[in-house]
């Protein structure tokens, strides 16, 4: 298979999907924070709410396959290669590589972001779409 072209296994996810679902996991920090951790008029609370966030990527990545956001779309994350759970690894490599940024934003014909090519992982739907 040509390596430029569009996977036909793994039908596109948009990047509003997956960015919604970021926000849901981004929402959900920030309550917890708040409600939980420190005050908002903290000076640490926006590194307690991004580092709350990674933590809760790399653990609901690796034991579940989707965060809460994730789930609430409707979306997870398998191996590219076969389809199944993430490994650990992966959740690993995928986290750290979200966790900058650009690597996540940055997307190739299949849709899938520097993030998920170099950990092998895929983001697909868990329900039908309409799409």
């Amino acid at each position: 298979m040509d390596p430029l072209a569009i996977d036909p296994r793994y039908p596109r996810v948009s990047q509003g999907r997956r960015m919604l679902g970021l926000a849901v996991d981004w929402a959900f920090c920030n309550l917890i924070t708040h409600a939980f951790i420190t005050p908002f008029e903290s000076r640490n609370y926006s590194f307690t709410v991004y580092f709350l966030f990674i933590g809760q990527y790399l653990l609901f990545s690796i034991l579940g396959g989707a965060t809460p956001g994730h789930k609430i779309v409707g979306l997870k994350i398998v191996r590219f290669l076969d389809g199944q759970a993430p490994t650990p690894k992966q959740g690993l490599i995928r986290t750290a590589l979200l966790a900058i940024v650009v690597t996540a934003v940055t997307f190739d014909q299949n849709g899938r972001g520097i993030n998920e090519r170099l950990s092998g992982t895929v983001l697909v739907f868990t329900r039908k779409t309409n799409a």
